[in-house]
């Protein structure tokens, strides 16, 4: 088994950083800086403190612009950690968390 870390990044899809959506600039930094793996996932529901609680849905009736979008990436300890200062500069608005992972098999 090997120790990894996993970067969550929790914005929204209407957060941009230099005109493009954070979530894209946070892929496209990821690949540039070498990391092993980077997944963008859209959530079709959710809330978050900045907004007072209030619902964002993907529900055909209340359609936003504003679903939760999470950032899974992973690498080892020393990569993430070089890597950090970057999504800082990046997610002005959102939150991000680090997570030991025991990686059991990769290819």
């Amino acid at each position: 088994m090997t120790t990894w870390q996993q970067l969550i990044v929790y914005v929204s899809e209407s957060d941009r950083w230099r005109g493009k959506p954070v979530y894209l600039v946070l892929v496209e930094e990821a690949k540039k800086h070498g990391i092993a793996g980077a997944t963008v996932i859209r959530g079709i529901e959710g809330f978050g403190m900045r907004d007072s609680g209030k619902v964002h849905t993907a529900r055909i009736l209340e359609l936003s612009s504003e679903l939760p979008i999470i950032v899974l990436i992973v690498d080892s300890q020393e990569v993430i950690a070089e890597f950090l200062p970057t999504v800082k500069e990046i997610v002005t608005k959102g939150l991000v968390t680090l997570e030991t992972l025991n990686v059991v098999h990769h290819t």
